[in-house]
């Protein structure tokens, strides 16, 4: 049985965030409609809002502030090792 698709969805959005997405969607295959249409199923779904948003809190805050570094790290053992000094 086919699903008949006969409701309208709009929204306003800015064109550089519609081309933006566009982009990322078209790269795995995707159109603006199915993304909509598959947001959309998945809040009907799960009756609750499909990924989870939270508020960052102080450290994620401060670090998203931060300046990026140029450090460079021989492997991954180093950087948790400084990241977990830093705590």
């Amino acid at each position: 049985m086919a699903i008949t698709k006969d409701d309208v969805v709009r929204a306003r959005v800015s064109s550089d965030l519609k081309h933006n997405a566009e982009t990322v969607l078209s790269e795995i295959g995707m159109s603006m409609g199915e993304a909509i249409r598959l947001f959309l199923t998945q809040v009907s779904l799960r009756h609750e809002f499909p990924v989870e948003l939270k508020v960052p809190n102080k450290t994620t805050l401060k670090a998203m502030s931060d300046k990026p570094t140029d450090d460079v790290y021989q492997n991954v053992d180093d950087l948790f090792d400084e990241v977990s000094r830093d705590a």
